[in-house]
């Protein structure tokens, strides 16, 4: 895999279930995130299944989603605020604990000359905090993308001014990175070992989407 994986100029990221073992710490964020601003049990399981069911979507979105189509109500920039910061709080410690991908600073080892970007659902910001603090931002010369920017016009924007060049690997663990990869013209490579996407085994199957483990099944 080595000599495959070289042959790419730019190889990109999803950070959640990818770089960081942070699907689970996510999901039940959401849940205390609802219960925090007063939500029900089945609401907040709503969210809940909502979010896996889209996983890789800005949290912009499923919070907006949550407040018209499961709360019925307004879905004011206060409002989605109101959950956008509480969900942070409960995110904060979950993701300085959370185990980091094996093999990937050898990766970034055995690919000197690519650049490497994270594009996450996640708040960018949040993101490039996080990653400053877990010492990983240096292993991303191409930069560290996020929420509220959608992963389609995050790559249609990096395309065009040259950051994001190809070929290009985009590693994923959900069925939106597949698709927007797919639409922005990447190869991309599906790992199982943290995905949340209950069906991925037929999904990787139907689609003829090549499956591995983990960051550290490309060194294989």
């Amino acid at each position: 895999m080595n000599k495959e994986i070289q042959q790419y100029k730019s190889i990109v990221f999803d950070c959640d279930g990818v770089v960081l073992d942070s699907n689970v710490v996510k999901t039940e964020a959401y849940f205390r995130t609802a219960k925090n601003l007063g939500a029900t049990d089945e609401q907040a399981q709503a969210l809940v299944d909502y979010h896996v069911r889209l996983g890789g979507i800005s949290r912009y979105h499923k919070f907006d989603y949550y407040l018209r189509e499961i709360l019925n109500q307004a879905a004011t920039n206060e409002a989605i605020q109101a959950l956008l910061d509480e969900f942070g709080r409960e995110l904060e410690v979950g993701l300085m604990e959370c185990k980091i991908a094996d093999g990937l600073v050898v990766l970034r080892e055995t690919t000197p000359s690519a650049k490497w970007l994270i594009l996450s659902g996640g708040d960018q910001q949040e993101i490039r905090t996080l990653f400053a603090k877990r010492n990983l931002a240096n292993l991303f010369d191409g930069g560290l993308f996020g929420s509220p920017d959608n992963k389609d016009e995050v790559l249609a924007r990096e395309k065009t001014n040259g950051n994001l060049q190809f070929p290009a690997l985009f590693l994923g663990d959900s069925k939106y990175d597949f698709e927007a990869a797919t639409r922005a013209g990447l190869d991309f490579i599906f790992l199982s070992d943290w995905t949340e996407v209950a069906d991925w085994r037929e999904y990787c199957a139907t689609n003829q989407i090549k499956v591995l483990g983990g960051i550290s099944n490309l060194l294989a």
